[in-house]
């Protein structure tokens, strides 16, 4: 795919996907969403890749729906996602839950770090919540924005919301659409950290590079699954899970390396990796 939208590059392991219309403060678009799920299948499918880290050129993250999209919807009076049958499918097969419009982020095989630059608002503020982990430069502004428009939250923000922060200070946001900014964004515990806007790619990257050193390819992967599954079953199904995991993964060489690693106090050399091929640090 000719990419017009968006931006990609590997770098030590990490890919990194720029959201790419600076001049629109990178307003969603069904290009866009095309060439952005495009990307991540194409990091999630790339054996050298092994965490994913997703950003905004220019001056902001994303504001939500390009407002010329925006008018179109009102003329047609319905919905045109701007997209079409050759659409990429990333995570989509994990678990059926997990397959529909981002929330096929759930069912990719590598984390997914938000690194969010500038202000961010409806489609805009779902996306990061799909993400693992998420940083963000202080005192930007976000708002799920929906109301003002007369739309409903928009792509799972209110299933989201409520468990990234908790129901009370979801329906805040969510019932108002009320603007709050980043540092408020961290007292609520909708980002992870605040860093200085030419801080914020030095600490994301370095954030992923001690993740994907220190922690195994296959239970990062295991991991996340379970963290997205266990949010639609019961505690004694996530129980017996662990435990059938636990039996698999025992028996894996990155086990036992990480055993001998935690033994000789020395960071893994995974065997997983070695067997992938050749690593960006080889």
């Amino acid at each position: 795919m000719e990419l017009k939208v968006t931006e990609y590059e590997v770098n030590a392991g990490i890919a990194t996907l720029w959201l790419n219309r600076p001049q629109r403060m990178n307003a969603w678009t069904g290009r866009l969403h095309s060439e952005y799920r495009y990307l991540l299948a194409r990091a999630d499918s790339d054996p050298i890749v092994r965490a994913i880290v997703v950003s905004g050129r220019g001056k902001g993250f994303c504001v939500g729906g390009d407002a010329q999209a925006l008018q179109g919807h009102s003329v047609r009076g319905s919905y045109d996602p701007g997209t079409d049958a050759s659409l990429a499918q990333p995570g989509y097969g994990t678990a059926p839950e997990f397959d529909a419009a981002f929330a096929y982020h759930f069912g990719l095989s590598k984390p997914v770090i938000a690194a969010i630059n500038g202000p961010a608002a409806g489609v805009g503020l779902a996306l990061p919540c799909f993400c693992d982990v998420r940083f963000a430069v202080p005192g930007v502004k976000f708002t799920t924005a929906h109301g003002k428009l007369n739309l409903p939250a928009e792509y799972g923000l209110s299933w989201m919301l409520p468990r990234i922060m908790g129901l009370g200070r979801a329906n805040d946001l969510l019932l108002t659409s009320r603007v709050f900014t980043s540092d408020e964004a961290l007292a609520l515990g909708f980002v992870n950290a605040l860093f200085a806007p030419d801080r914020l790619m030095a600490e994301t990257y370095a954030y992923a590079q001690q993740m994907i050193r220190t922690v195994a390819p296959n239970s990062l992967r295991q991991t996340r699954w379970q963290i997205y599954r266990d949010l639609h079953r019961d505690v004694a199904t996530s129980v017996r899970e662990s435990e059938t995991l636990l039996n698999q993964m025992m028996s894996e060489a990155d086990y036992r390396e990480g055993v001998r690693a935690f033994m000789e106090k020395r960071t893994p050399a995974w065997p997983s990796l070695a067997e992938a091929g050749p690593q960006p640090d080889d």
